[in-house]
């Protein structure tokens, strides 16, 4: 078993991005020295993944603290929100960006924090806390759901949710991790995940570092793999998830949703809780990131479409609440009724002390 290197870094003067874009060919880094850059990194997809993100927004005010000229308590405060709404338009769908820059200006807004330089250690502070928890709520989703997966599992998964997705150790992979780790068996089918092949460039090359066997599919063999090889469970990550339960997730969850389904396969997600957005009542509510052509009529940079081909490249779908069997969050699975079940999940996180460094 080899680690997967670290998704991010805080270096004290700069943060330090595994670049994915690269990846599997090459590991390589990009360090970012200013708010803007983080926000192009995630802009750009050089890091991705919900919790991964986050924590590099938190990073990113951290920058903007560390870079502001602002002379009074006031100005920089000014500072960061101006830079926390710049990150949060580099990617709309995922609810951990925002959440991120929330949870840190609330920090940097404590009355108490009577100088420049106390907002701009609490600001710091902030974001290592935050990339410390989670690690620590990662680890959690895959104690929690060790149980639903069965010796011998054959596991259908989409996208990557592993260490590349977050700080550390990850959420849907997280849960195969530690089912492997405690001495299950288990054999994962990965969806390729068009257009960006997250799911053949990174998952495929996460699960052979770490020794567990997989075999990697087309996204449109998903439903027949169910029917040939008897999946026992699909397993996926998620970006926003509204208070019923309806998921935003990688362009393809919803069809691979559709098709657990139809063949009787338990379909769960695995969710911290600070990707529950309590506030977006269904998935209607929900936006939807549109990106760039060139990713479905280019590759490796040559033509695959005509120059003129309409193109419609959604990053992200919504699966509706009745595809899904259960949601593996930090604080327990939770179970259709989804909404009373979800809010409770929220509510625990609230009352129960924060991890500490």
């Amino acid at each position: 078993m080899t680690a997967t290197p670290k998704t991010l870094a805080w270096m004290g003067d700069r943060l330090r991005l595994l670049d994915q874009r690269r990846l599997p060919a090459e590991t390589a880094t990009v360090d970012c020295h200013t708010p803007d850059e983080a926000a192009e990194a995630i802009r750009n997809m050089t890091v991705r993944g919900a919790p991964a993100i986050g924590v590099t927004a938190a990073f990113a005010l951290a920058l903007a603290a560390l870079r502001s000229g602002a002379s009074d308590p006031s100005a920089m405060l000014k500072a960061l929100r101006v830079a926390g709404e710049t990150l949060r338009l580099s990617r709309p769908t995922a609810v951990n960006l925002a959440w991120a820059v929330d949870r840190v200006l609330e920090a940097a807004g404590n009355p108490r924090l009577d100088s420049v330089k106390a907002i701009r250690d609490a600001v710091i502070r902030e974001a290592e806390t935050m990339a410390f928890e989670d690690v620590e709520i990662n680890r959690r989703i895959g104690r929690n759901g060790f149980p639903l997966v069965p010796d011998g599992a054959r596991i259908l998964h989409h996208c990557n949710t592993g260490a590349l997705a977050a700080v550390e150790y990850g959420t849907a992979l997280g849960i195969v991790r530690t089912a492997v780790e405690r001495g299950k068996r288990v054999h994962v089918f990965v969806d390729e995940t068009r257009p960006r092949l997250q799911g053949a460039r990174l998952t495929a090359w996460e699960l052979g570092r770490l020794g567990i066997p997989y075999t990697l599919i087309t996204d449109g063999a998903a439903a027949f793999a169910m029917k040939t090889f008897g999946i026992d469970l699909c397993v996926v990550g998620c970006d926003r998830v509204a208070s019923n339960g309806d998921t935003a997730n990688k362009i393809g969850t919803y069809h691979l949703a559709l098709a657990a389904q139809a063949h009787g396969v338990p379909f769960y997600v695995a969710c911290p809780v600070s990707t529950i957005d309590l506030n977006c009542a269904s998935g209607s509510g929900i936006r939807i990131e549109e990106r760039d052509a060139d990713e479905i009529t280019r590759f490796n940079g040559m033509a695959v479409a005509p120059a003129d081909a309409a193109v419609w490249n959604p990053a992200f779908d919504i699966t509706p609440a009745d595809a899904i069997t259960a949601f593996v969050t930090e604080n327990g699975i939770v179970r259709p009724p989804f909404r009373t079940g979800l809010a409770e999940a929220v509510r625990l996180s609230a009352v129960r002390p924060r991890f500490r460094l």
